[in-house]
């Protein structure tokens, strides 16, 4: 007898969400990635490593009209050892225009290699704080897509989008993932008829000559990829943050769209950033920049960026909503300190957006949220979340939705199976917390370290095998009725890719009898062929493996049935070594016809038909056992001691 468990209606179930979620998944990485150019020359900058940027004040002036922009930028930042000159990332194309300390002009030059390397008249020392302006202008680099000028619906927009390498393409920065800029005052001005957009809050808004300038100011550590200017006529709707949750105040959600976006339909999508907001606080603690605002500013990518505080919106899928609302925390609080480590932004966060639709949406959902992951995971055999030093390079990589979105959120998700969720999300909101990483950068050992010690026990098998290495298991289970009360299951695993000897999983298994009624246990698998005895409470008639969808895996078998079983792998014998007794267990279907105990010279020694044998009557040794069965002859050896 022989029964593979299948549930088409569940499989319908899964196909459904996949393709609702797809399409807005993809257009989603296709923003965060951008159109840059698939391989960037870019490597982290030995000539910036020298000095400590404290403050900027960015002045934009733009017209959206016109692809150009003219910039003041004003930076503060403290010598890390003594030096004669200092570089910032820019690239080539635009035009400095001068250089100032104070009152003295600063001779400068700027390099085909996209820098800009200024030359002071004395040398700065280790520890000091210099103060010095850049002016600039012309039409920024557009190689990698970061400074766009485009239209909707006949109306002149400028936006821009900087991850991973392309601030220096039009502000003259430090581009490198190892310095936050502690704060920073962003000025933009623009004809009047338009509406600047910037991280943090406005302060002011001025008008002269036709010209508007509007002064935002943003107040935690920030990364340079993370600044945005956005400007068009845009139109303004406000609702707030916080409410439904313990903390206090309330504070601001500030949404910048297009006249014609402007409508029920739109104001209903962005109504949803309330409840998210209110699951995320009660699963992470409090919103990173509660001080200021949260907000939503429209562009012309097709989905989103997390620009910090102010994230920039292409659609208002509540999916797209919440992936860059999770953000917040997981890439602009605390941020990958190498794009080796994306995953750290990009899989945590796309795991916060599958919270959102557990919290929300309900158990069944969420299993179709991790099964549509799954399938697209599992599409190839290879590929690790944590990138090489060419990969690192290659902006398709980076952010590659199958890799850095999607098997990092099923690999946070994994954390979560076996951790368990207090500990998961105690371990989540330690890793924010540090202060060490708290507005700063981590890497994905600061991350490891934060759950283990939640844990309370080492993980480097499982980040070995799902983020190190490549692949994924697929797992052939066999189930067996074990006499009352009990089912026997056998777990074997093969391997998608050679990186990986075998996961080490808790697995899931579901259980039915026949009348539909479901059983589910989970076993700690560590190895090939590894046998479990649990208990159930009635008869298996039916098995599936993995009905919630905790394992990244495929091609998956469950088979019912002991003709399924090798015959020697389903009768046990005990104690052994044993003493006074010897117990055969076979299965409830199985009936034990005679058993004949054979000594070391092969001479027949003992006779009997019962399950339980006794053995006081045997001398010391190694003896054979013939198990006779209704399903045929079993050979085994046991020692009396």
């Amino acid at each position: 007898m022989k029964k593979l468990y299948t549930s088409l209606l569940i499989l319908i179930t899964f196909c459904s969400f996949s393709q609702s979620e797809n399409g807005e998944f993809e257009r989603m990485v296709e923003a965060e990635m951008k159109a840059a150019s698939s391989m960037q020359n870019v490597q982290v900058n030995p000539n910036t490593q020298n000095y400590d940027i404290t403050y900027h004040e960015l002045r934009f002036t733009v017209d959206p009209a016109v692809y150009n922009i003219e910039g003041e930028v004003t930076t503060t930042f403290t010598a890390l050892e003594d030096m004669n000159s200092v570089f910032f990332d820019l690239t080539d194309v635009l035009t400095v225009n001068s250089v100032t300390m104070g009152a003295t002009s600063l001779t400068f030059t700027q390099y085909a290699s996209e820098e800009l390397e200024i030359n002071f008249p004395s040398t700065i020392t280790n520890g000091s704080s210099v103060t010095i302006t850049i002016n600039y202008s012309g039409a920024p680099d557009n190689d990698e897509a970061a400074f766009t000028r485009t239209t909707h619906s006949g109306t002149p927009i400028i936006f821009t989008l900087s991850e991973p390498f392309g601030a220096r393409d039009w502000w003259p920065c430090k581009q490198d993932l190892n310095d936050k800029i502690d704060n920073i005052d962003v000025y933009i001005t623009c004809p009047t008829g338009y509406i600047g957009v910037s991280n943090g809050l406005l302060q002011s808004e001025t008008t002269n000559t036709g010209m508007v300038t509007r002064h935002f100011q943003h107040n935690y550590p920030i990364p340079a990829y993370l600044i945005s200017l956005n400007v068009t006529n845009y139109v303004t709707y406000n609702i707030q943050a916080g409410l439904g949750t313990v903390q206090s105040p309330f504070f601001p959600i500030n949404n910048y769209l297009y006249p014609e976006s402007n409508n029920s339909s739109v104001q209903s999508a962005i109504d949803q950033t309330v409840p998210i907001m209110n699951v995320f606080e009660d699963k992470f603690g409090p919103y990173p920049y509660r001080n200021e605002q949260y907000g939503h500013v429209q562009f012309g990518w097709p989905g989103g960026m997390e620009h910090a505080t102010m994230s920039s919106m292409g659609s208002w899928q509540r999916s797209l909503i919440a992936h860059e609302l999770g953000h917040q925390w997981f890439g602009n609080r605390v941020t990958c300190g190498t794009w080796k480590d994306i995953w750290l932004n990009e899989g945590l966060t796309e795991y916060t957006a599958g919270i959102v639709v557990e919290e929300l949406d309900g158990a069944a959902s969420f299993v179709g949220w991790k099964n549509s992951k799954i399938n697209n995971i599992t599409s190839q055999p290879g590929g690790a979340l944590y990138l090489t030093d060419s990969e690192a390079l290659n902006v398709n990589r980076i952010f590659s939705g199958r890799l850095s979105y999607n098997k990092g959120s099923m690999v946070t998700h994994m954390l979560r199976w076996v951790m368990g969720d207090a500990n998961f999300y105690q371990a989540l909101q330690n890793y924010l917390n540090d202060p060490n990483l708290s507005f700063a950068y981590a890497i994905t050992s600061d991350f490891q370290s934060h759950v283990e010690a939640v844990h309370g026990a080492g993980l480097n098998e499982f980040f070995n095998d799902w983020i190190y290495n490549q692949g994924y298991p697929s797992y052939d289970i066999t189930v067996g009725n074990w006499g009352a009360g009990q089912a026997k299951i056998i777990v074997n695993q093969t391997q998608s890719h050679p990186s990986v000897s075998y996961f080490e999983m808790p697995l899931e298994i579901r259980l039915r009898d026949s009348g539909g009624t479901i059983h589910d246990v989970v076993v700690n698998n560590t190895y090939d062929g590894e046998e479990f005895i649990v208990s159930v409470p009635f008869v298996v008639d039916s098995a599936e493996f993995d009905p919630n969808r905790h394992i990244i895996s495929r091609n998956n078998n469950t088979t019912l049935g002991n003709s399924a079983f090798e015959l020697d792998k389903i009768v046990g014998l005990y104690p052994n070594p044993t003493s006074n007794f010897l117990q055969i267990k076979l299965p409830s279907s199985i009936t034990l016809e005679v058993a004949e105990i054979y000594n070391n010279l092969g001479q027949l020694v003992l006779t009997s038909s019962l399950n339980r044998i006794s053995t006081i009557s045997l001398s010391e040794g190694v003896y054979s056992i013939k198990i006779k069965t209704s399903e045929g002859l079993i050979h085994k050896s046991f020692i009396k001691k």
